[in-house]
């Protein structure tokens, strides 16, 4: 299986400023995603996709492939994340390049591997699902049997629709939440049916050492001690 590796980093971030080419513990954030998709087996080849230069400047020096700038409409604050994809993968094959899948690598999850990404990207060809997603345990206490909705007046409704909780925590099924780290699809599900997903989704289980989602400046703050507990040697 073929399978191509996007980096989707674009200028504009307001939660935190160039965020995507800002030293994490001395080193640009997008070169831990960089770094991790080259020594990744299972990618044919890595791309970023960014309207910005000075992004675009930093993914050649970290050794990625930037055949193209991103036009701005797909730069905006409120781009969805599939039409971003939907123009790599279009662009590619539009210059005789063509991928069985494609797996999105986000910048904000700096501390992935390049074993788990090839990890789900197996994962993907063996269990022929339409997609493959990184997961994480959910706490007992997010459990969507155990979490509630809140409507206007107050009325509290189950989110798995049940009339009660299940009452002891050892009986609650597992659950899991959607890391950020790697997300895998087939091309002709992104491409022909307009979706990342599609009908059968499989999840990877991640055991990463640290999952973060840099989105705020605590965000921020937590990887920073991360990065030096790591390079500590520390766990």
């Amino acid at each position: 299986m073929k399978t191509l590796g996007l980096v989707p980093a674009r200028g504009g971030s307001k939660g935190i400023p160039r965020k995507n080419i800002r030293p994490l513990a001395g080193r640009p954030l997008l070169d831990y995603t960089a770094r991790a998709a080259l020594e990744a087996a299972s990618l044919a080849k890595v791309v970023l996709s960014t309207d910005d230069e000075a992004i675009a400047e930093a993914g050649r020096a970290a050794g990625l492939a930037v055949p193209f700038l991103r036009p701005p409409e797909l730069a905006e604050d409120e781009t969805p994340t599939l039409p971003v994809v939907q123009h790599a993968l279009r662009w590619l094959a539009r210059h005789g390049e063509e991928y069985d899948a494609v797996c999105l690598l986000q910048p904000t999850s700096p501390f992935r591997r390049a074993a788990t990404i090839d990890a789900c990207v197996a994962l993907l060809e063996r269990s022929g699902a339409d997609s493959v997603v990184s997961v994480v345990p959910v706490p007992p206490e997010h459990n969507p049997h155990w979490v509630y909705f809140r409507s206007e007046d107050g009325q509290l409704t189950l989110a798995t629709g049940e009339s009660a909780p299940i009452p002891r925590r050892q009986a609650l099924p597992p659950a899991y939440c959607r890391d950020g780290s790697v997300y895998v699809a087939r091309t002709g599900i992104v491409l022909e049916r307009g979706t990342l997903y599609g009908d059968r989704v499989v999840g990877f289980v991640s055991e990463e050492e640290a999952v973060v989602n840099l989105d705020e400046m605590e965000d921020w703050r937590r990887a920073e001690r991360l990065a030096a507990a790591r390079a500590g040697g520390l766990r």
